[in-house]
């Protein structure tokens, strides 16, 4: 699935991916390959990009936005660091 991350000052990564596990307002939960559509709000934690099944990529968010449709996940983030 496609998976783009952005900020208000840059796009924070782009490419195609296996999945990504977020932090939601109500606990983590993931987002995998022809996920349903779906629309959530973000807390603060970690966000864990899975590019396969080994490699990750992650990043500290302090609150945004998933947004999943048609095999595409755009998560808008604010206040942000790499781990």
């Amino acid at each position: 699935m496609q998976l783009d991350i952005l900020t208000p000052e840059k796009k924070l990564f782009s490419g195609s991916v296996y999945g990504i596990m977020l932090p939601g307002v109500n606990g983590l939960f993931e987002i995998l390959d022809k996920h349903a559509p779906m629309v959530s709000a973000l807390g603060s934690g970690k966000v864990k990009i899975l590019k396969d099944k080994k490699e990750t990529e992650q990043f500290t968010i302090q609150s945004g936005f998933v947004e999943v449709l048609n095999n595409k996940v755009t998560v808008l983030v604010e206040g942000t660091s790499q781990d």
